[in-house]
């Protein structure tokens, strides 16, 4: 992967649909880490953006945050936490790859366990602790 895209997170990298997001949370694999869950699977997607780079989903429930503003500053570090650990992404992503055009999604749902709001460093290291797990996982 090339300097400038590392650490960027793209449109296309983005999941979308409703039908797409339904086959997720009907389909995936979890694990849950001290404030965030982790749903993966690969998921037959139209031939759009990279078939290497995952699509990821943040979710942050108006039941575990009611405000707004909350909601989107977790959503924003959640982001920002998964730029920085984009590479191990890539490689959970070649790993479910599979045959034809499977591509990888994960969705990265806050769920507000212990009331009050990480920092930014503890986005990152929850992300990259699930992240690594999704990779140590088999395919199957």
């Amino acid at each position: 992967m090339d300097r400038a895209r590392e650490h960027s997170l793209k449109k296309y990298e983005i999941l979308r649909g409703s039908a797409a997001v339904s086959k997720l949370f009907s389909s995936a694999r979890s694990f849950r880490g001290k404030f965030i869950k982790a749903l993966f699977t690969p998921l037959e997607m139209e031939r759009e953006g990279s078939l290497s780079l995952p699509k990821v989903l943040f979710v942050a429930g108006r039941k575990n945050t009611p405000d707004a503003v909350d909601r989107n500053r977790i959503k924003r570090l959640m982001k920002e936490a998964y730029r920085h650990e984009k590479q191990l992404a890539v490689e959970c992503a070649a790993k479910y790859r599979g045959k034809g055009s499977r591509t990888l999604c994960i969705a990265f749902v806050y769920t507000g366990r212990y009331k009050t709001l990480p920092s930014s460093h503890g986005f990152r290291e929850e992300i990259k602790t699930l992240l690594e797990t999704i990779r140590s996982l088999s395919p199957g």
